[in-house]
């Protein structure tokens, strides 16, 4: 018996002789409740893109950011970001734009195809040796020249080294994405000398170094206390809010069970108030949790990027650039934030496409 029997039964012997005056009366007010629920779903669907969300989103100080040429509301709208690594090692691609020819045409062939923003790189994220400078800047630069002289689209460079960030931004670049989450600090005050928007990440290990068990009493939290105090050393250094963006730092310095917890609450970090980019693509926890090679993560990439998204991440850096961009728009049309292209399935009068 449910806990609620013995208030019902005291109830009915209670009623009586009345109890067929109160069975009318409780469906009088079923047909008003049901005649409610229907007025306001039909409030609801007149409203269209006004529509309230199952889907709770994140409350950002800064919505509103330019970055370059291009203007985001981050409260109505979600940045891909395309890869390009310049590196004959990276994790996913295997150097395959590393020629640079190969390099730039991939960077105009993702903004083609839709995507907003190019991630450009010159040294991977996985342990190995140190690479000089100058041959970072080598590979890097011409990169983001090619590409700023043909789009106006936002370019980063995926770099921790200041002198190399320096650079970039003068070759044009409109962000600096620091995978290390300012390992060197002054790479914030080179961001902040500038327009430049800063991507701060979390990572434990110093640069290109193994960290083979790492150990967090909770992960979420964890992140959430480092970025804050990162991005409290960021502006102490003299960048902006407004131009600031935190990444949980997907799979870096953390463990498969790691990163699924992490995209499981990550409303807990989209909630500090920041935009929040997240990388999946591709990526080891999505190919231990299916038992995929890297050439068959795509649909796991793309269900962990619509998860971010839902839970409030509102830039996905992913190598997929066509399939991610659908799946984007599509997640940014359920969420109630993007028209659909065109209105035909059962429109009747108002079928104005063919």
């Amino acid at each position: 018996m449910s806990a609620h029997a013995p208030v019902a039964a005291a109830a009915a012997d209670t009623a009586g002789t009345a109890g067929t005056a109160s069975t009318v009366a409780a469906t009088a007010m079923d047909d008003t409740a049901v005649a409610g629920t229907a007025e306001r779903l039909t409030v609801r669907q007149n409203r269209g893109m006004d529509s309230a969300s199952s889907f709770p989103q994140p409350l950002l100080r800064h919505p509103l950011r330019r970055i370059g040429a291009r203007e985001f509301d981050f409260s109505r709208q979600v940045a891909v970001m395309a890869v390009v690594n310049r590196t004959p090692d990276s994790f996913y691609d295997r150097g395959a734009t590393f020629a640079l020819d190969h390099a730039v045409r991939a960077s105009l062939a993702a903004v083609a195809a839709g995507a907003d923003w190019v991630d450009i790189g010159g040294v991977p994220f996985a342990p190995g040796p140190e690479l000089p400078v100058a041959e970072e800047c080598d590979r890097v630069l011409p990169v983001v020249r090619a590409v700023r002289a043909a789009s106006d689209c936002v370019i980063s460079v995926d770099t921790f080294q200041p002198e190399v960030a320096r650079r970039g931004i003068e070759a044009g670049a409109t962000v600096i994405n620091d995978t290390t989450g300012l390992f060197h600090p002054e790479l914030a005050n080179v961001v902040a000398d500038s327009e430049a928007t800063l991507v701060i990440t979390h990572s434990l290990a110093s640069p290109r170094t193994q960290y083979p068990h790492p150990r967090y009493n909770d992960v979420v939290v964890e992140i959430g206390d480092y970025l804050l105090r990162r991005v409290e050393l960021a502006m102490a250094r003299g960048v902006p809010e407004q131009r600031i963006v935190i990444d949980p730092g997907h799979d870096l310095n953390k463990n498969t069970l790691h990163t699924l917890e992490i995209t499981r609450r990550l409303g807990e970090l989209t909630a500090l108030g920041h935009p929040t980019l997240v990388a999946v693509s591709n990526k080891d926890f999505i190919g231990e949790t299916l038992d995929a090679p890297r050439e068959a993560r795509l649909e796991g990439s793309l269900a962990a990027m619509v998860a971010c998204i839902l839970a409030g991440a509102r830039i996905v850096r992913m190598h997929n650039v066509p399939e991610s961009v659908a799946a984007v728009r599509m997640t940014e049309a359920i969420l109630g934030v993007r028209q659909p292209a065109y209105l035909k399935h059962n429109m009747g009068e108002f079928n104005t496409h063919e």
